[in-house]
């Protein structure tokens, strides 16, 4: 335990996941801002790269957000006119996300940084704990957490 961590921070396991997230994101954030991202922002354009345009519900979905969070943070990527949204050939109640050629080079710019973050997270952490790390935090991403039935 650091010096910094409240004793009652331990105990929780909601509180110590987000104290790391908030200060891994810090990093990665850090490390992203030459190229004007936010490692949200990258990794989101990175998404829906490899998605192959793919519809913001699955997105949402895999990330594990709602379509309103979704919606707000590609927001500013659209702006900058990194992504672009259309309807889906096939049925058009749903919406598509792609990359612009704007986007891909944004992209390529941002993916050099985050291999630098990358890089010195598991320089820092080891690249079998890293490893392991994601692993763990994939399985807790998979839980069910059903809630009993109000008493």
């Amino acid at each position: 335990m650091s010096k910094d961590t409240l004793p009652g921070l331990i105990l929780c396991n909601n509180a110590m996941l987000r104290r790391a997230a908030r200060k891994l994101g810090q990093f990665y954030d850090d490390v992203l801002a030459p190229s004007g991202l936010k490692a949200t922002q990258q990794g989101l354009l990175y998404q829906i790269h490899i998605g192959n345009e793919p519809a913001m519900g699955a997105i949402a979905a895999s990330l594990i957000m709602d379509l309103s969070a979704l919606g707000h943070t590609l927001k500013p990527l659209i702006r900058d006119g990194y992504v672009e949204t259309f309807a889906d050939p096939d049925d058009r109640r749903i919406k598509r996300v792609r990359l612009t050629p704007q986007g891909l080079v944004k992209l390529d710019e941002a993916m050099k940084l985050w291999h630098v973050a990358q890089q010195r997270f598991e320089d820092v952490v080891g690249k079998d704990q890293a490893a392991k790390l994601r692993a763990a935090l994939d399985d807790i991403a998979a839980l069910d957490f059903d809630l009993p039935p109000a008493s």
